[in-house]
């Protein structure tokens, strides 16, 4: 049984897939933040790339890869797919647990995936300059990447308890050309709309995503760029279960339970999606599909199925999601990129009707299982993604109690290379545990906006 499952460069997918042709309830429309009616393709064309809009709100399942996105994506691709014997017999479980590990690509985790997509399709439309939110960083750099590699600029709004927490993914963005700011800023009006309400506001992911919508459509070269959430995003981060379905194939397994931490739900999206096919498909009815988030910030677990902005400024089509409401800011806690006040459409919608399960954490209990991976299998797991090992730890346990040996696969999304003075609060006991308070949720839900669904 190999610990290391790797793919050839030509077993990289040339097509992504896009379960909007396979769920059993379609989505909702989105509505125009303006008119209260449904978005058509025209509202979108201000901030994306035509053929981003087209993806959006396709059905088709299959959508190919342009032959240069896959060409740069050789890069890291096909990412590899570890057996965690170790870490098994850490548990103690007759559970065969295996990771997908995006952190090889050259950013550090996921998001390239997406981010070069974007910056190709944006470069084809003749766009100088993309615009951005980041939470924990990752995107950010991620999008800098890109546009570096295609000869664009690249502007970053990072929402400021991340930018002060995390130093080196700013670092990494100047590296690669962009330009990052600790958001909320005085550059745009919503920026100086949050500051005066709240100067020592530690921001968040909706506020800063106010900024970068608002930079995209004040500037006619700029379009703007978002890391998570959207169906296209999720579209391209499929590539991640694709290959990891191939990979199990070569060992004869077909996972039992699938997991991955959400935040906005991308890389969430990319590990379970194509593995959700074949439950829906009625070839592996019995999978266990689970989303593991914060309880600083959860969306699915105590959140409301409504209609919602993405942002905080109301800048953002109104979609249909799990929501805390979209002026939800959120404590600075270190798992920046899981800070998000609601979920992916599309996650939202399968989770709806009982295809995805969801969890919550706190914040201790993720870094110690964080770190007893890091001992066993090598790699410190970025915070985000120490979400869904905790959850893997509790399937094992269960595993280990019923004697049962059952596959679990995860995604292993990025390394904590430069998330330490997280791991360093941890280690000196200077992480504090949160919880949201249910008041404070229902106040900010009370603030949705109203359509006519």
């Amino acid at each position: 049984m190999p610990t290391k499952i790797i793919l050839d460069e030509n077993e990289i997918p040339d097509k992504w897939y896009n379960i909007q042709a396979d769920m059993p309830n379609p989505l909702g429309p989105s509505y125009n933040p303006i008119t209260k009616e449904p978005v058509k393709p025209e509202d979108l064309a201000p901030i994306f790339a035509k053929e981003l809009i087209k993806q959006e709100v396709s059905t088709k399942r299959y959508i190919d890869i342009p032959g240069e996105v896959r060409d740069i994506y050789t890069l890291w691709r096909p990412s590899p797919l570890y057996h965690a014997e170790r870490l098994e017999k850490l548990l103690k479980t007759p559970a065969k647990i295996y990771y997908k590990y995006e952190g090889v690509s050259p950013a550090g985790s996921h998001k390239l995936n997406t981010a070069v997509a974007q910056a190709y399709y944006n470069k084809k439309d003749g766009i100088e300059r993309l615009s951005t939110e980041t939470g924990a960083g990752q995107w950010g750099s991620s999008l800098a990447f890109a546009t570096k590699h295609f000869g664009m600029e690249c502007t970053v709004y990072m929402v400021r308890g991340s930018y002060e927490q995390k130093p080196y993914r700013k670092m990494m963005m100047h590296t690669w050309g962009a330009k990052c700011y600790p958001s909320p800023t005085s550059l745009t009006k919503s920026g100086r709309a949050i500051l005066e309400r709240e100067p020592d506001t530690s921001g968040s992911l909706g506020i800063a995503i106010s900024e970068a919508v608002e930079d995209a459509v004040t500037h006619e070269n700029t379009n703007y760029a978002l890391g998570s959430v959207l169906n296209h995003v999720c579209i391209h981060q499929s590539i991640i279960g694709l290959e990891t379905k191939k990979q199990l194939e070569y060992d004869d397994k077909t996972a039992d339970v699938v997991i991955g931490c959400a935040g906005g739900g991308s890389n969430f999206a990319g590990i379970a999606f194509p593995f959700i096919k074949d439950k829906i498909d009625g070839k592996n009815p019995d999978l266990r599909v689970i989303a593991t988030e914060p309880t600083a910030c959860p969306s699915l677990t105590k959140g409301l199925y409504a209609y919602d902005y993405g942002d905080v400024a109301g800048l953002t089509p109104i979609m249909q999601m799990y929501t805390l409401g979209h002026d939800f800011i959120p404590p600075s806690i270190h798992s920046g990129g899981l800070r998000y006040h609601g979920m992916s459409p599309l996650v939202s919608r399968l989770h709806a009707d009982g295809l995805v399960d969801a969890v919550a954490y706190h914040q201790n209990e993720v870094f110690k299982a964080g770190v007893a991976f890091a001992g066993a299998e090598g790699i410190i797991p970025a915070p985000e993604s120490a979400h869904a090992i905790k959850a893997v730890f509790d399937v094992a346990e269960e595993c280990r109690k019923k004697d049962e040996s059952k596959t679990i696969v995860f995604n292993l999304s990025g390394h904590a290379n430069f998330d330490m003075t997280a791991y360093e609060a941890y280690f000196e006991g200077n992480l504090p545990d949160y919880e949201y308070p249910a008041d404070l949720i229902k106040a900010s839900l009370k603030k949705l906006p109203q359509v006519r669904a």
